[in-house]
């Protein structure tokens, strides 16, 4: 274990104040993603938590360390939406108030169960960062105690008590893959793993459009981007928190990243094949085993499903965006003749290659097009990769020009 790890014992004990408000969430070997990964792969499915993710793990352990006088001046946070859940629920359980600064972009849905918890919710700023700063200048007015996603030692050892359920669950597990925002389930997993003496190796994985730690690594020293742009935006914090790195820096084995496409691939997979709700955020770890990131030895992969806080219209976007990354979706852009029996000539191309239409528009007013033609953009249910490409073929052989557009609107 190393110097700056949170020690075993803290961990124990915010493991035993946890004991009947936090609950030990199913630790299942999935057979398809095994099959997939070509090892096994136990999903530790922490959606299933209180609060719908791991985050009320490290609110709790710090709300019910405050002795009685912070307690009554209450607590407030900031977060994006999984966060403000947990110390929300947490603060009404040990009856503290709490205010909870999330981002005006946050997810109504995110909001609303936070508001519902008993917090006070102030929408402030565009992402996490700036919510954090309007949070702190509160804390100090209101002399309330600012309770940290990540950059905090007793938040990071309740954030570990997943650790220790994760070894009682599967001693002998041999490879931990985590999902990796301001770093605090990490640095815990880390601390917890490596404290109770198991080996293992321990993979962070973040979102490419949030991905912090790898440059952090090779620098030596915390990096922060200019922004973040991920479609899991639990995971959407531009630094790693500086106590979180002290601890990843030591003990992490590999830092790997993910796509957006790659995310929504794993959402969409867990949805059809596990049957279990998963935000993007809670996916990554997944994408990354499912993507052949995760290289090296390792036979038995605990992979954390961190939350399954989804809001239901970025769940829409996600699933057509993973249905288009594995070839079971595919948009394009035809330009037709603007005369009779043209459209119907398309349309019968596409009905000779088995593929069904989902959507269909059809627009001659658009910019750039002359006066005969009109612009066809069709959504298309497909087989997959090799069925597009037929597609394509026939589509071309018909004097039909196909331009792919991806399921954001942009070219692809």
């Amino acid at each position: 274990m190393t110097n700056a790890a949170i020690s075993i014992d803290a961990i124990r004990d915010a493991r035993r104040r946890a004991a009947g408000v936090v609950k030990t969430t199913p630790l299942d070997l999935s057979t398809t993603f095994s099959t997939l990964c070509g090892r096994e792969i136990y999903l530790k499915l922490e959606n299933l938590q209180k609060t719908g993710s791991f985050k009320v793990r490290g609110a709790l352990n710090k709300i019910q360390l405050l002795d009685p006088a912070a307690r009554g001046r209450g607590v407030i946070t900031a977060s994006a939406g999984n966060h403000a859940q947990g110390v929300a629920y947490a603060a009404r359980m040990a009856g503290v108030a709490a205010t909870v600064v999330m981002p005006e972009t946050a997810a109504f849905s995110k909001v609303a169960a936070t508001g519902g918890y008993g917090a006070r919710v102030v929408l402030a700023g565009h992402d996490y960062n700036e919510a954090y700063e309007r949070a702190t200048t509160l804390a100090r007015e209101q002399g309330a105690t600012f309770v940290h996603a990540f950059d905090d030692a007793d938040v990071i050892a309740g954030q570990a008590t997943l650790g220790l359920e994760l070894l009682e669950q599967l001693p002998d597990v041999d490879t931990v893959v985590v999902p990796v925002g301001g770093g605090g389930l990490l640095a815990g997993l880390i601390s917890a793993v490596h404290g109770a003496g198991t080996r293992a190796r321990i993979i962070g994985v973040q979102a490419a459009g949030a991905s912090s730690l790898q440059p952090s690594l090779r620098a030596g020293a915390r990096v922060q981007l200019d922004c973040v742009d991920t479609i899991a935006d639990g995971l959407a914090t531009r630094s790693i928190g500086a106590r979180p790195f002290e601890i990843i820096q030591a003990g992490v084995d590999d830092a790997v990243e993910v796509s957006d496409a790659e995310i929504a691939e794993a959402v969409l997979l867990l949805l059809e094949r596990a049957k279990t709700v998963v935000e993007g955020a809670g996916a990554v770890s997944l994408a990354a085993c499912l993507a052949g990131r995760i290289a090296g030895p390792g036979s038995k992969v605990a992979v954390v499903i961190s939350g399954g806080n989804i809001d239901t219209n970025l769940l829409d976007r996600i699933i057509n965006l993973g249905l288009a990354h594995e070839g079971r979706l595919f948009r394009f852009t035809t330009l037709l003749q603007d005369r009779p029996g043209e459209l119907q000539r398309l349309v019968t191309c596409i009905a000779t290659c088995g593929a069904n239409i989902h959507q269909i528009r059809h627009e001659r007013a658009q910019p750039g097009l002359a006066l005969t033609q009109a612009a066809v953009t069709l959504d298309l249910e497909t087989r997959g990769r090799e069925h597009i490409a037929e597609i394509e073929r026939v589509l071309h052989d018909a004097a039909f020009s196909v331009l792919r557009v991806s399921t954001n609107g942009g070219v692809a």
